[in-house]
């Protein structure tokens, strides 16, 4: 048997090609859209990808389980869960698929998978065992976990509620999550556990930045299921603490379960000139994100642009900062532009009408084009003007380290949360944007200006906050 973990880095997301080396087939579990990837590297171990299977229902990414069954490959899918949690693109479509309950088995070559129902992220989860008949082996070597069991947490239990907005699933998915946690303890503990996320992932809220497990470690080091000692406790423990979920999340829910739009191929997008790319400046109708450098971004940027740093959070930001289909324009580098492209298709911004490089905004702005920026200030400054009035302080971070701390008189929304609830942040003052570190601010400033607002980007840490405000009241 062959295994390899695939690793998308801005989504902190694995996929697993397992193969069949004496027969040659595989199967690709997980997979994101760009599936010519999973093929080209199935094909230099000299395998072919037969089927494709998933572990639920995603809510951080789109599926490329359709786009391997638009090319015959069998797709396995899950066929637990209530009706309105299952999916509707499959059953009676086409394509070859089978639809898995609880304990069902199939193989890929001399590869045995057993489909094991491990609901509460979602109702319809499945996790997968793992065993290579070829080699004679009489137990499983794995357990691909997906969404339920990472390394140093579970999968969180909220996201039907606090992303996709169906009320009252919250719970009862935490009271799920507990009963599969309980089995989850019952089985033997040398099995490796491959988890469909690493630490970085939204779906989660303390994941490890290890690349697996086994059952054991995770057993007596797991916080998430060391807390599983009641379900009562267990619950409480689950659902305290979760971060915001990035506004994107409902909408790859419900297209993952309709069936996302045929990719095909990944999109090319074409090289703007300088007429079109001046064209561009002010629009709100389109989004031109800059995928440069946050302190580049800020000193000078076309007017109405977003920053989406192509090394920082560029899935969330670019899923999180515009409404649903806005035509999407990049400032990127050449060398990067390929990167960019399959990182927001894995999200569904298929429509990317162009891109421009680095150098041509500079030239554009050489030859007088329209500019834009932000002024950046530190937390000394913040305190400053916060006791002299007028200003609005805007606290990006999420709701649990602003309890923990935030500046006083200060507006709480998540950065991934902003543009849904821009209400919330009053026009009537300069808005001063603050995270911890002055990344997540950078970003929210860019969108804030772009609706008009008269913006500040606090570039400090907020530690710094905390003794600038020490010394304020020690003088005092």
């Amino acid at each position: 048997m062959l295994v390899r973990q695939i690793h998308d880095q801005k989504l902190a997301q694995y996929a697993y090609l397992i193969g069949c080396p004496s027969t040659g087939e595989a199967i690709i579990m997980d997979p994101e859209r760009d599936i010519d990837r999973y093929v080209a590297l199935a094909a230099h171990h000299k395998l072919h990808i037969v089927a494709a299977a998933d572990t639920h229902i995603h809510a951080d990414y789109l599926s490329g389980l359709r786009e391997f069954a638009e090319r015959g490959v069998k797709v396995y899918a899950s066929d637990e869960g209530a009706p309105e949690w299952r999916y509707e693109w499959l059953p009676g479509s086409a394509y070859t698929y089978q639809l898995l309950k609880n304990n069902d088995r199939f193989t890929v070559g001399n590869v045995e998978l057993t489909a094991l129902h491990t609901p509460g992220h979602t109702p319809e989860h499945l996790s997968y065992l793992v065993q290579d008949l070829g080699a004679g082996a009489a137990e499983p070597i794995s357990m691909i976990t997906g969404d339920f069991v990472f390394v140093g947490d579970v999968g969180r239990p909220d996201l039907l509620e606090s992303a996709a907005g169906v009320t009252g699933t919250m719970e009862p998915g935490a009271r799920q999550l507990y009963q599969s946690v309980e089995s989850f303890k019952r089985l033997p503990e040398y099995l490796q556990v491959w988890p469909a996320h690493g630490a970085g992932s939204a779906c989660g809220k303390s994941l490890g930045d290890v690349p697996g497990s086994t059952i054991g470690y995770e057993l007596r080091t797991n916080p998430s299921i060391r807390a599983a000692t009641s379900e009562a406790h267990f619950v409480a423990f689950i659902l305290s603490g979760q971060p915001e979920p990035p506004v994107y999340f409902a909408r790859m829910k419900r297209e993952n379960r309709a069936g996302p739009t045929v990719l095909g191929r990944v999109p090319s997008p074409v090289h703007l000139d300088r007429p079109t790319l001046a064209s561009l400046a002010g629009r709100t109708d389109v989004a031109l994100f800059d995928t440069r450098g946050r302190t580049a971004f800020l000193a000078s940027h076309m007017p109405a642009s977003i920053l989406a740093e192509i090394d920082y959070q560029l899935v969330n930001i670019v899923g999180s900062y515009i409404e649903e289909r806005v035509p999407v324009y990049l400032v990127v580098g050449e060398d990067r532009l390929d990167e960019a492209v399959r990182a927001l298709i894995r999200i569904g911004v298929d429509d990317i009408r162009g891109y421009v490089t680095p150098m041509d905004v500079e030239a554009y702005a050489a030859n007088g084009g329209a500019m834009a920026s932000i002024p950046s200030i530190d937390m000394a400054a913040l305190e400053q003007r916060r006791l002299a009035g007028g200003v609005t302080i805007l606290d990006v971070r999420g709701r649990v380290d602003f309890d923990h701390f935030h500046v006083p008189d200060a507006i709480n929304v998540a950065h991934t949360r902003l543009l849904v609830r821009l209400a919330d942040v009053p026009t009537a003052y300069p808005v001063l944007v603050h995270c911890n570190s002055g990344a997540r601010s950078a970003h929210a400033a860019s969108l804030l200006q772009r609706h008009g607002y008269d913006v500040t980007n606090v570039a400090d840490a907020m530690a710094n906050y905390r003794e600038t405000a020490l010394a304020a009241s020690t003088t005092a």
